[in-house]
């Protein structure tokens, strides 16, 4: 089994195809299997201007050198064999014109006349008719079996925001002491001495008592007194609320665009022998 017959179909798909003398026919394009073996059978190539021409040539004794597919045909008997439709299936007549052009009996090598051993076909990898789907289609939305343009696609940026914790707030209280300073005003007693001339109000009081005694008058003098007592008064209410304050973070993320170029390849000779 050669080292093509072994790799996966996917590894063969857009890689340069040269002869072997080096010459490069075109790029890799497809694969084709045999409907009837379910080998690999036919490798189909892009050539020309822009890659528009499909050839047709047999993998049998195809290997890879570098980078390349190097087939075991020559760039110019590749160029001259007869043009089918890039349609996923050959027809038998397609595919007969092809045997005959290479030399080849259906699924016989044109030199040692032995058939060609393939491998055997995956049964998990996707055939549409007698063609394997190169990996590259499937994966885009336009193609071969589509129309005749690509669709150019680009990642963008799809921003939102979600509310996380960020904190927490508490009320807390507690008691503290401060000296309050302030003046009161109170009133007291004091004694004074009234000295009174006899007169006929107190006439009768004056001799009311003994000619000469001895005798004590006692009175009670008041005062009023600071009596400080204590209560407790709500003053004010205090609660916590929340507010939004906006502002703004900024995002620094890496997007991957597709770009689509023109990539011109002109065979000389053959663009000359088209026209």
């Amino acid at each position: 089994m050669t080292d093509i017959e072994s790799s996966p179909v996917s590894d063969l798909i857009d890689r340069t195809v040269v002869d072997p003398d080096g010459d490069k026919i075109g790029t890799a394009f497809d694969v084709y299997l045999d409907d009837a073996t379910g080998q690999l059978e036919w490798l189909a190539v892009t050539t020309g201007l822009f890659g528009t021409k499909v050839s047709f040539v047999p993998l049998a004794g195809a290997s890879f050198v570098g980078d390349d597919v190097m087939v075991a045909h020559s760039k110019d008997l590749v160029k001259d064999a007869p043009r089918a439709d890039a349609d996923g299936e050959l027809a038998p007549d397609e595919e007969d014109a092809l045997y005959t052009h290479y030399g080849r009996g259906p699924s016989t090598d044109a030199t040692t006349g032995d058939a060609w051993s393939a491998p055997e076909p995956d049964e998990n990898r996707p055939v549409a008719g007698n063609r394997v789907i190169g990996e590259s289609e499937g994966d885009d939305t336009s193609g071969p079996d589509t129309d005749d343009a690509m669709t150019r696609s680009e990642e963008q940026l799809d921003v939102s925001t979600s509310t996380r914790e960020s904190g927490k707030a508490r009320l807390r209280k507690w008691i503290e002491t401060e000296n309050v300073q302030m003046t009161v005003p109170i009133r007291r007693e004091k004694a004074r001495l009234v000295v009174e001339p006899i007169t006929d109000a107190n006439r009768d009081a004056a001799y009311a008592g003994g000619d000469l005694t001895t005798e004590e008058h006692e009175i009670t003098l008041t005062e009023e007194v600071v009596d400080v007592t204590k209560t407790v008064v709500p003053k004010e209410r205090v609660r916590l609320e929340t507010e939004v304050e906006t502002g703004e973070v900024a995002v620094d993320e890496e997007i991957r665009k597709e770009r689509i170029a023109m990539d011109s390849e002109v065979d000389v000779a053959d663009d000359q022998s088209d026209r």
